[in-house]
């Protein structure tokens, strides 16, 4: 098979449909076994690289300190195949003890971008991305910063990540008005089990040619299956090493409930729940690309195996209804549980 090249927002760039990304690099998997992912990647058309300069072991050990190996990894994987990609990082988070080694300060901003084309060991990023909205530096400032970087040819295009849509519309404004460049993208949580960004964030994006590369397509994990509800998760899972953010999945009742109202449509299309989760995002209208996070290069080969067939109308719709079903469920439990109280 062969992934679709979607267009990137307003723009002329073309990224491929499914996206690798690289959290795992530096954190959970080695050079040589990233190496394995990387390769995997490549070889079935994926041309976006999505990463960030604060992956790597410092995520669980809480030391920022030890940030930064995801950048240096591929750094030494690409070579002569960093011209084949999209190379993609981002800014924001915690990469140091002292006072401005986070958010997106003029001055952070400038020390962060040297230090990731130091650890990808290259010239340019081609899209430089925000990592969260930041309250205590105006966009302005952020804006001009970034401006300068694009015009320096340091990099191609900014984006955001994890950016509500009036967050985004304020910083088009603001590039707008002082002739800057603009946010290209938005990186926003995606899967059949998280849709609050189909209420405004979406819309918003398809106005305004905004290009949406969404991230967790498998839900953290929980739309492969391997976890139940109740019980411990697996070991060797990221649910077993305790990451925060899965957490609460795990603990929602309603999550496992979609998982198991699934089954059945995989089933009856010889899919497995990874590919079904992973098509059904690349089958939603406005959807640029799909991050997949991927420790194994086996998980890459099996997710995108149905990319290219999509899903139909009907299944999309009975998806609809299974999701819409666990939401009502989950309104009745709480309110019983409310009115127990």
């Amino acid at each position: 098979m062969s992934l679709k090249l979607n267009k990137f927002g307003r723009t002329g760039l073309k990224v491929s449909e499914v996206a690798l990304g690289t959290m795992a690099f530096g954190r959970w998997i080695d050079e040589q076994k990233s190496a394995e992912v990387l390769d995997t990647a490549l070889d079935a058309g994926i041309n976006l690289i999505d990463t960030a300069d604060v992956y790597g072991k410092g995520s669980d050990l809480n030391d920022p300190d030890q940030s930064g190996q995801s950048e240096t990894i591929l750094g030494n994987l690409l070579g002569a195949r960093r011209q084949r990609i999209i190379l993609a990082t981002k800014v924001y988070g915690r990469v140091g003890k002292e006072a401005n080694d986070e958010g997106l300060s003029r001055y952070h901003i400038i020390r962060a971008v040297e230090n990731s084309l130091r650890r990808l060991k290259t010239d340019y990023i081609d899209l430089y991305q925000v990592h969260r909205f930041d309250d205590n530096t105006p966009l302005e400032e952020t804006l001009r910063a970034l401006d300068d970087l694009v015009r320096q040819g340091k990099v191609r295009y900014i984006g955001s990540s994890n950016y509500a849509a009036w967050q985004i519309a304020k910083a088009h404004g603001i590039s707008e008005k002082l002739n800057l460049h603009r946010y290209e993208s938005v990186q926003p949580e995606y899967s059949i089990i998280t849709r609050g960004i189909e209420q405004e964030l979406l819309p918003f994006a398809a106005s305004e040619g905004v290009g949406v590369i969404s991230y967790s397509p498998l839900g953290r994990g929980l739309l492969t299956g391997k976890y139940q509800f109740a019980e411990a998760p697996p070991e060797g899972t990221r649910g077993a090493a305790g990451e925060a953010r899965i957490k609460p999945l795990l603990e929602n009742e309603r999550n496992f409930r979609i998982v198991e109202g699934l089954k059945p449509i995989a089933a009856r299309k010889g899919w497995t729940l990874a590919q079904l989760a992973l098509t059904w995002v690349v089958s939603q209208p406005h959807i640029t690309s799909a991050i997949l996070g991927s420790s194994n290069p086996l998980q890459i080969t099996d997710a995108i195996a149905k990319v290219g067939e999509k899903l139909t109308q009907a299944e999309l719709a009975e998806i609809d209804a299974i999701t819409a079903g666990a939401d009502f469920d989950a309104i009745q439990l709480r309110e019983t549980a409310a009115g127990k109280a």
